[in-house]
C-alpha cells in the first residue's frame, strides 16, 4: 500500500494495481486479463453493476479500469469525504466478483465488438501489427484483447480460475493520492481483505523475455484512405538507468510540436496530420516507436524522411537547443501532471508494482534536469547503433512496395 497526500486537493484517486496482463496468459485463454477487467465491474453479491454505477454517479465520481501487457489497473476518483466508501467499493469489486453466467455472456459480446472496433481503426491496428513484428511468437506481440476464438471459448469457470490464481494480495498494489491520511487508507484496505477472507498466499507471474529476432516488416493490405506506418527500434526495460535520457531523445525526435519529425513531416511539407514518437517499457525489454499517417502515394516519401531523421540523429545527436527544449518540456509536464491526484496515484502505483524506485516529485524532475548531451548520445548508440528496426504498415500498398523502401538487410 502506497499513498501520497496532496494538501491542496479536495478529491482522492484510489487504485488497485494487479500484476498480471496479456503476457502472463497461456495461449488458450488469451484475453483473460481484459475479460476479467470488464467482469469485475458487474459486481458481486453485495451490489451489482447498476448499484455500483449509481453509487459512484451520486458522488460525481469516476470509476474505470484498463489492461496492459503486464498489469491491470482499477481506479476511482471521488470527493475527499468519500474516501472510505471508495476503498470499500474497490475492495468488493476486486476481491468478491460473482461471475454470473449471463453477465459473462453479455460482456463476451461487448469484447467481441471491441475487437471489431480495433480492426476498423487502422492507426490502432498498425500498432498491433508492429507488436507482432517486434516480438514474434511471444505474448508481448499479441493483442491484449485476445482473439475472437479465445474470447468465444472462455467460460465463467476459466475466468474465475484466472482470478483465483492471480488476484492475490501478494500480486496487488493499492495506491491512493489526494486529501487523505495513510493510516486511514491502510485500515480500510485491511478491512476489505478481512471481509473477503484474503489473508495472503498466491504468487507473482514468472516471465520469459522475448528471444526471437524481430522481423523487419509486417504488412496488412486493406482499403484505407491513409497509409499508416509504425516503426520500432530497441528500447529499454522499465527500470533502466537510461530511461530519462531516452525520454529526452524521444521528446526531441517526435514527442511534441517542436520535435524534428513534426516539423519536417507536418509543418514543412504537410505530409501528415499525425506524426509522433513514443516509448514502451516492459519488465525485460522495450521499444522506441514512431507513427505517421499519410496518403498512400506519399507513404514512401514519409518513410524516407523518418529514416533520414534517424540517420541524422545517429550521426549528429541532438543540439543544445533541442536538449534544452526537451528537458524543459519533460520537467514542466511532470510538475503539471503531478498536481492532479489521478496522475500521482498512477505514477506511484505503477512504480511500486513494477518494483521500481518511487521518486519524490523534486527528484523526478531532477532526473530530467541532470540529463546531459553525453547521456543522450549514449542512448542514441544503444537504440540506433544496433541497426535493428521493425516496420509495420496498414494501407492499400502491397508487401513488395513496402519492402522496396528498405535498405538491404545487414547480415
Amino acid at each position: 500500500m502506497i499513498t501520497e497526500s496532496i494538501a491542496h486537493a479536495r478529491s482522492v484517486a484510489l487504485g488497485y494495481w494487479v500484476g498480471v496482463g496479456r503476457r502472463d496468459e497461456p495461449a488458450a485463454v488469451a484475453g483473460s486479463s481484459h475479460f476479467l477487467e470488464h467482469l469485475l465491474f458487474k459486481g458481486g453479491e453485495k451490489r451489482g453493476a447498476a448499484a455500483i454505477a449509481r453509487a459512484v454517479d451520486a458522488l460525481g465520481g469516476e470509476m474505470n479500469a484498463f489492461t496492459t501487457q503486464e498489469h491491470t489497473a482499477y481506479y476511482l476518483r471521488l470527493p475527499a469525504q468519500a474516501v472510505g466508501f471508495g476503498l470499500d467499493l474497490l475492495a468488493e469489486v476486486i476481491w468478491e466478483p460473482a461471475f454470473r453466467p449471463h453477465e459473462v455472456d453479455a460482456e463476451r459480446q461487448v469484447i467481441l465488438e471491441e475487437i471489431l472496433v480495433e480492426l476498423d481503426t487502422p492507426d490502432d491496428q498498425v500498432m498491433s501489427v508492429l507488436a507482432e513484428t517486434l516480438f514474434p511468437g511471444h505474448p508481448l506481440g499479441q493483442e491484449v484483447l485476445g482473439t475472437p476464438e479465445t474470447i468465444a471459448a472462455l467460460t465463467p469457470q476459466d475466468i474465475a480460475a484466472f482470478h483465483e490464481q492471480w488476484y492475490q494480495p501478494i500480486n496487488v498494489v493499492v495506491a491512493a493520492a489526494g486529501a487523505l491520511e495513510h493510516e486511514a487508507v491502510v485500515e480500510a484496505v485491511e478491512r476489505g481483505l478481512v471481509a473477503a477472507g484474503r489473508r495472503g498466499g498466491g504468487a507473482v507471474p514468472l516471465r520469459e523475455a522475448p528471444i526471437a529476432a524481430p522481423r523487419r516488416v509486417g504488412v496488412v493490405r486493406r482499403k484505407t484512405e491513409q497509409a499508416h506506418l509504425a516503426i520500432a527500434l530497441p528500447g529499454f526495460a522499465g527500470g533502466d538507468d537510461d530511461r530519462f535520457a531516452l525520454a529526452v531523445l524521444n521528446q526531441a525526435l517526435g514527442g511534441g510540436m517542436s520535435s524534428r519529425l513534426f516539423q519536417v513531416i507536418r509543418e514543412e511539407r504537410g505530409l501528415a496530420y499525425s506524426v509522433y514518437s513514443s516509448t514502451a517499457a516492459y519488465a525485460d525489454c522495450g521499444a522506441l516507436v514512431i507513427y505517421a499517417g499519410t496518403s498512400p502515394g506519399r507513404a514512401g516519401e514519409v518513410h524516407s524522411l523518418i529514416s533520414a531523421e534517424l540517420e541524422r540523429c545517429s550521426h549528429g545527436g541532438i543540439d543544445d537547443d533541442e536538449l534544452a527544449v526537451a528537458k524543459g518540456y519533460l520537467e514542466g509536464a511532470t510538475l503539471l501532471g503531478l498536481e492532479d491526484p489521478g496522475s500521482c496515484m498512477a505514477r506511484i502505483g505503477q512504480s511500486c508494482l513494477e518494483g521500481d524506485e518511487v521518486l519524490e516529485t523534486d527528484e523526478l524532475v531532477s532526473r530530467f534536469e541532470r540529463v546531459t548531451a553525453a547521456d543522450v548520445s549514449r542512448v542514441i548508440d544503444r537504440v540506433l547503433g544496433t541497426g535493428r528496426q521493425s516496420l509495420a504498415v496498414v494501407s492499400p500498398l502491397g508487401r513488395r512496395e513496402v519492402e522496396g523502401w528498405l535498405a538491404p538487410a545487414v547480415e
